[in-house]
């Protein structure tokens, strides 16, 4: 077994967050886990993406080559777009669809979906607006997490551990809240 993700986004939106708690969420199964990251300026909101590599053998690289990614897990559109070139031809891109507009010429929003809505295994969903439904407004990469578990291979019961483990000393509300808003996004990718 193995597994291929590339988490990416804009700097503070959650997306290394998200690639510390599948990290855990392997370990605790006992798997192999390589990643390798890029964090962009947040203040500025720059690109943040993060190369994380699963396995239950050894792994060599912690870079994932081009056309062997198993998952884009996005929580910005556009930044899904960009490493569409390593999405192996039966990967899943999961994405929130509601852009994080930090530059003059971001391009039309309904192009970027479109391009999304090529990819014949895709979730778009409005990762915002569940988040905000669950109580959790500053959750939407839990959500979108959420969304893609169900193609992690990784019971979601440790997915929730990972969440208690690293959220578990800002006290049980945010925990909660980070709980609330990945069982949201699993629900949509249940449908």
């Amino acid at each position: 077994m193995k597994i291929d993700i590339i988490l990416c986004g804009v700097g503070g939106m959650g997306a290394l967050s998200s690639a510390a708690i599948i990290s855990e969420a392997a370990l605790e199964m006992g798997w192999y886990m390589k990643q390798a990251e890029t964090h962009g300026m947040s203040q500025r909101g720059g690109d943040v993406q993060s190369h994380l590599r699963l396995s239950d053998e050894p792994i060599a690289s912690d870079l994932i080559p081009e056309g062997q990614c198993d998952i884009i897990l996005s929580v910005e559109p556009m930044e899904a777009l960009r490493y569409l070139p390593f999405l192996h031809k039966d990967g899943w891109v999961i994405t929130n669809e509601k852009p994080f507009v930090n530059i003059p010429n971001y391009p039309d929003i309904e192009a970027v979906l479109a391009e999304v809505k090529k990819i014949p295994h895709h979730i778009l969903l409005d990762a915002d607006a569940i988040a905000k439904e669950v109580k959790n407004p500053k959750g939407a990469n839990m959500v979108v997490l959420g969304a893609a578990s169900k193609y992690l291979k990784i019971d979601i019961e440790k997915l929730e551990n990972a969440v208690r483990s690293i959220f578990g000393k800002k006290g049980d509300a945010v925990v909660d809240a980070n709980i609330a808003a990945l069982r949201a996004g699993r629900a949509v990718a249940d449908k």
